[in-house]
């Protein structure tokens, strides 16, 4: 195992999605992708049901099949970019994700591994609020947690949900039972090129932290 020395703050703040700066020449052993799993499944899960998986896919065949279906879902991806007023933190970062984004696509083919977080839930038209939270808080905390495990082992990650306007195909490529399996995410793994990151440009916290009341 090898570990930045980087205490729980820095990895909290400095885990970034990274595009850019993934290094798709150096391969990551399987053993530090199953220790990144092994940290995520300590996460909580509704009930303790523990029915989230990780789909890690090495395989150059299938992922250049996958990242084909990444390609085709891209169009739509790039019309859901918001124009900022100015002065606004968030707005210098459009042209960046962006072209990052671009770059993704153009090369996620190449990444060692592509990693799709799922849980054993049917899906279901009909299911209320509570519900879907549950489906959705089963599984998101020990996929960020794969995230963090990763950042901490100097790795590259950038979550995703591109590739769901074809979950039914990816299901069909990986083997993966869609009736019974509900597919959440996907992040490229790769080491990162550079020498780390840094806290990224937030909005001032008196915009989300509502004390008491709205």
């Amino acid at each position: 195992m090898t570990m930045e020395q980087l205490s729980a703050h820095d990895v909290l703040t400095t885990t970034r999605a990274v595009r850019r700066r993934l290094d798709l020449t150096r391969p990551v052993p399987r053993a530090l992708v199953e220790e990144c799993v092994e940290v995520a499944m300590q996460a909580p899960s509704g009930s303790n049901r523990q029915d989230y998986g990780f789909v890690c896919v090495s395989d150059p065949v299938l992922r250049t099949a996958v990242a084909d279906l990444y390609e085709r879902s891209h169009a739509n991806a790039v019309k859901t970019l918001i124009d900022y007023d100015q002065g606004d933190v968030r707005g210098p970062a459009q042209d960046r994700l962006q072209s990052a984004g671009a770059y993704l696509r153009e090369h996620l083919a190449e990444v060692p591994w592509l990693v799709i977080a799922t849980i054993r839930r049917k899906r279901s038209d009909q299911a209320d609020n509570r519900e879907l939270a549950s489906l959705y808080g089963s599984v998101m905390p020990a996929f960020w947690s794969f995230m963090l495990a990763a950042r901490a082992r100097g790795l590259g990650t950038c979550f995703t949900t591109r590739h769901l306007t074809y979950e039914q195909e990816t299901a069909d490529l990986l083997g993966i039972p869609f009736d019974e399996v509900t597919q959440v995410g996907m992040t490229p793994l790769a080491y990162f090129t550079g020498t780390g990151f840094k806290p990224a440009g937030r909005i001032p916290v008196d915009e989300v932290f509502h004390h008491d009341r709205w």
